[in-house]
Parts: structure tokens; sequence; C-alpha cells
């Protein structure tokens, strides 16, 4: 009988190949200064063992952990989970970080850290020290931290800035929210609507902002006024339902809003079911993020899909390339889309867009 896959290590595949286990290291990392006979005689042991390398293995060489980290905000992941709402942030994250990882050998560990804790970069050190990543992936907050990016850089550690343009070390990338945000109001446009409200997020998020800017500046290229229809949220569903209210209790309210998140959109929903305003009829609605929950509303949301698993296997890329390749001087842009479902219609209409 023959060894059980699981038990087959480095050291079996050295002594049966008759060679060193820095040997069998370098072969694994496809090194260079291998001798082509001795990479094949390496290769048969590997094949006739069944052995699959570890990342143990992997790091004997001494250059490499084979490992990407990326970080997202502890306070506000845990409350998601906590609400269980729907959304998938985290789980896109992984889809395309851990797939992209898997293609080149690597694995993706994900950690919650509080970027508003004063200890953040205690927090982050130990995290460095214990993992030893080869590349580092920041999402909002984070991303526009100076303490968080002040320590990677003087680290040398390869990190991405996952919704960030702002000037400094690591690799700038956003989602085009700008673009996404111009999307949507355009959409709003062509069905005919002209006030149209937009619930952005906080002020901490950069991305915030860049939505509000790229609404604002729709509505100005069409000559439509944008005073009194901006409100702001956190994201979450109870700050949708305030700030929704403001919106639609105006004596001149809007025909259509824009939500910068989907449970800030499904809180909109509920107060225009309260005031018996028909969606689309009353009120036409778009959504960011595009999670499950906005296929099961009623009506189901138009909404803006973020490439967040595109944005994020990018980012992997670019973090296990950082060594061979130059890195982006210019941010790098992943362009969402819209996808439009029975939330939006022309004003007025008694039937679904």
């Amino acid at each position: 009988m023959g060894r059980r896959r699981q038990s087959v290590t480095i050291k079996h595949v050295a002594a049966d190949a008759g060679v060193s286990l820095q040997t069998v290291s370098r072969v694994i990392n496809n090194e260079p200064n291998v001798r082509p006979e001795m990479k094949e005689r390496v290769q048969a042991s590997i094949d006739k063992l069944g052995y699959v390398p570890s990342i143990a293995a992997q790091r004997m060489s001494g250059s490499r952990s084979y490992l990407i980290l990326a970080l997202n905000d502890r306070e506000r992941t845990i409350a998601d989970w906590q609400s269980r709402q729907g959304t998938d942030w985290v789980d896109q994250m992984l889809l395309g970080g851990m797939l992209k990882c898997a293609e080149h050998g690597y694995r993706m560990i994900f950690e919650l850290v509080d970027t508003h804790n004063d200890h953040v970069q205690c927090e982050l050190r130990a995290a460095i020290a214990a993992l030893q990543p080869d590349g580092i992936i920041l999402t909002p907050p984070h991303s526009e931290n100076p303490l968080i990016t002040s320590l990677l850089a003087e680290a040398r550690i390869p990190f991405a800035r996952i919704g960030s343009v702002t000037p400094g070390p690591g690799i700038a990338m956003t989602m085009d929210d700008e673009g996404s945000a111009r999307l949507a109001t355009q959409h709003l446009i062509d069905l005919g609507h002209r006030r149209i409200g937009f619930i952005a997020g906080p002020t901490d998020y950069a991305v915030a902002g860049w939505r509000i800017d790229g609404w604002r500046a729709t509505m100005d290229d069409a000559g439509l006024s944008t005073e009194g229809l901006c409100e702001r949220g956190d994201f979450g569903f109870e700050s949708g339902v305030v700030a929704a209210r403001k919106l639609l209790e105006q004596t001149d309210r809007p025909t259509a809003i824009i939500a910068s998140s989907d449970q800030m959109a499904t809180g909109t929903l509920e107060v225009a079911r309260s005031m018996n305003l028909d969606v689309p009829a009353d009120l036409s609605l778009v959504s960011f993020d595009n999670t499950p929950i906005v296929r099961f509303t009623e009506p189901s949301l138009t909404a803006v899909d973020q490439p967040i698993a595109a944005t994020i296997s990018r980012a992997v890329e670019l973090l296990i390339n950082a060594g061979k390749k130059d890195l982006p001087s210019e941010p790098v842009v992943v362009s969402g889309t819209l996808v439009e479902r029975a939330s939006t219609a022309r004003p007025g209409a008694n039937g679904v867009g």
C-alpha cells in the first residue's frame, strides 16, 4: 500500500530523489539555477509520492511566505455578520482573493482590524510578525489611514489600497464609484426623472464622496438641481430609513432615489411603503452593491454591481508580481455595471420598468 497523501513530506521527496531539502524547495518554488535534470528528478519523486507542497516547504527558500493578508474593518464587519442582512462584501473579497491566490500557490489570510483604534499599528505589527505576508490588501477605511499605510511603507511590504486614489505608497485601486454613480443617475435621467435624491455613506469613507461627485456631476450636466436632495447615512438599514424620510417628506419630493448601499435602499423601500408610495410608479429606486438581498425585495432592486471579487483578484495578482514588475504609478480602476430590475421606471408609470 502506498503512502497516504497527507503523510508525505518534503523530507520524503528529498530522500526519494537523493537530493537536499533546499534543492526540493528550489524546485517547488520554481527558482532559477536548478539544473533541468535535477528538476526532473525531483518532479518525478513528487509525482510518484503524490506530494502536495505546503506553505512551510515553500517558505524554506526564505524569500517568500506565500501568504497574502487582507484587512477589513472589524466593527463594521462584525455588525454586518451579526445583523445577517445579506451583506456579502467579505464573501466577494474571499471569492476573488482566494481563487487568484490558489492559481499561484498562495493562501489568503483574512484579518479584522479596528482602524479607529489608537493602537492599530501595534495590532498590525503583531499580525505581520506572526504571518510575514508577501503582500497586504487594505479595504476602506483602512486604505485611507496614514497610520497603517506609513507602517507598511516603512516595513517595505507591498500593499494595495482599495477605494483610495490619495497620492502615497502602495497600489491605489478603485471600483470607479464616481463612474458607477454617474451610471445610476444617467439611467434615471434617461427614464425622465428630474428630481433625483441621493443617500450617501459616511464621511470617513472616501468612496462616499466620490459617489456624491458622480451623482452631482451628472445632474449638473443635465441642467438639474441637486439642492436639498442629498442626505447621509452610515450604510446601515436604520440610517437609510432616516435619510429617506427626510427626502420623501419634502413638499417637492424626489421621484427617484439612489441609495449608497443595499441596506439603505431597503430602508428607503420600507419608508416608501409606509407612505403608500408605489415603487416604481411613485418612486424609482437604485441601490449600490448588488448583494443577494436586492433580488428578493418587492420589487427587486435595480443596483450598481460593485466588482469586489474582480478588484481583490487584481490586487492579489499585482502583489504577487510586485517583485517582478513595476507597480502601477496611476490608480488601477475596475469598473462596475448597472443591473436593471423592477424598481425603476418612468415617473408616474403604472407598470414596472
